[in-house]
């Protein structure tokens, strides 16, 4: 068939199939067949690659480490990066604390930690929800006061389409100095 037939195919087609109910059945099967095309196509196309529940893991612990090491070097850029924009910080005796907050404080310099290290973590996921909980030991200045303690901590990752974002924490209350050994 010439492509300059076409036109006049389709619409012999069509002539015929109004007559007998066909330009319907056309109309249905050549929709159905591009839906079909379309989703397959969309399907191959948008779905993500899903990492282990392992790599998440190890993903989130590295994350975290990043984090810590941000904050231990007022690094607010890195902490900005890391911390979802409606991240809440819950600390023991129940003050919160946002993202703004954080990252104020991070340039301001009034906080300087010579440590800020986490031991006995562990981490776990949940579909698209990472939860890490660890004990963290900071040393150094808060607001011009020298502090050395050790507290619990949990924090909660939420993973979007741009990675893995930090959108909660909730810190203990300073444990007894005995804990601290």
């Amino acid at each position: 068939m010439n492509p300059t037939d076409l036109p006049f195919e389709m619409n012999r087609r069509g002539e015929r199939a109004s007559r007998s109910g066909g330009l319907s059945r056309f109309w249905s099967r050549a929709i159905k067949l591009s839906v079909m095309l379309l989703a397959g196509t969309t399907g191959f196309v948008s779905t993500p690659v899903q990492a282990s529940e392992a790599q998440d893991r190890q993903t989130l612990a590295d994350l975290d480490t990043k984090y810590q090491k941000a904050v231990e070097q007022n690094d607010a850029k890195t902490m900005a990066e890391i911390l979802a924009d409606d991240f809440v910080l819950v600390e023991g005796d129940g003050k919160r604390s946002t993202k703004a907050d954080l990252v104020n404080d991070a340039n301001s310099g009034k906080t300087h930690y010579v440590h800020q290290d986490d031991s006995e973590r562990t981490v776990a996921v949940f579909g698209d929800t990472g939860v890490v909980t660890a004990k963290l030991r900071a040393t150094g200045i808060e607001d011009g006061v020298r502090v050395d303690y050790l507290q619990w901590f949990t924090d909660v990752y939420i993973r979007t389409p741009n990675g893995w974002r930090y959108v909660y924490a909730q810190a203990s209350l300073s444990l007894p100095s005995k804990s601290q050994r």
